[in-house]
């Protein structure tokens, strides 16, 4: 009897031996198999950093030599530079960037894009590495003298940009307004110019720019800011890796004052604005 319990006890003290060393095994080979899946590795094998972003100034834009200019393009340098990789800017139509980040076109969006619950359901978002807030721009001689509330009726046209926060933001808070969606921001802007829509929502300096470039035309006329977010990168789900990088990197510059003072650059000057670009 004491034999059988002597051989029971050590087969119990060998089992827990052996279950203690794969256990960790185990837990070490699925972190590695979790890192070599991560897109991090992939840039790093490929080279390049594939970003996909929208053209809306100053966000993105393309200068008069057809280059790539403004806050997202120099967010993407440098962090290709630390990277120590190529970059390879993927410019998408705004309402189709996020199906082309899960198709795996580009390895992440950086396009100036809000956090929204929605949006988080489909895709990850790193730490903010900006803060934007939207106001409206409109039609001086349609809208003069309305309060903000008027705004609010089926007499009432807005333009906004196809699959963009202000859209949203224009059903939420005017409902009863006609909605006109354009893929390109340029013809939003333009719709309030020629008339055909009252107003826009967009995140400055936009409004604040239109408004000093057609004066007689647009005009903000409400004192008010809306719907104000953070811009995160959005990664596809799953690669808790490229989140700890990207929010280290974006942690990183803000402590620098690196993020801060491109987009004060771009957002809050002018000094970008040149005949050569």
């Amino acid at each position: 009897m004491n034999c059988r319990k002597n051989v029971l006890a050590a087969l119990l003290i060998w089992t827990g031996m052996v279950l203690g060393a794969t256990v960790p095994a185990s837990a070490q080979n699925a972190r590695q198999s979790i890192a070599a899946e991560s897109v991090i590795e992939t840039i790093k094998q490929r080279g390049a950093i594939r970003i996909g972003l929208s053209t809306f100034t100053p966000w993105s834009m393309r200068a008069r030599n057809g280059e790539l200019i403004g806050f997202e393009p120099d967010v993407g340098r440098k962090l290709a530079a630390d990277m120590g990789v190529d970059v390879e800017f993927m410019p998408t139509a705004w309402d189709g960037i996020i199906p082309a980040l899960l198709a795996g076109k580009f390895d992440v969006i950086i396009s100036g894009m809000s956090v929204t619950p929605q949006r988080n359901l489909t895709v990850n978002f790193t730490n903010a590495y900006a803060y934007s807030g939207m106001t409206i721009l409109a039609n001086r001689q349609l809208t003069e003298g309305f309060e903000l509330e008027d705004l609010n009726s089926a007499d009432v046209t807005f333009s906004a940009r196809r699959g963009a926060v202000p859209a949203s933001a224009i059903a939420e808070r005017f409902p009863a307004a006609e909605l006109l969606l354009f893929d390109d921001e340029g013809a939003v802007v333009q719709e309030v110019v020629n008339g055909n829509a009252h107003a826009t929502m967009a995140a400055e300096p936009l409004p604040s720019r239109e408004a000093r470039n057609y004066p007689d035309t647009l005009y903000i006329p409400f004192d008010a800011m809306f719907s104000q977010l953070g811009e995160g990168f959005a990664v596809r789900k799953g690669d808790p890796d490229a989140l700890n990088f990207f929010n280290n990197w974006i942690a990183h510059y803000w402590r620098t004052g690196w993020l801060q003072e491109r987009y004060d650059y771009w957002f809050t000057t002018e000094e970008w604005v040149t005949p050569g670009r």
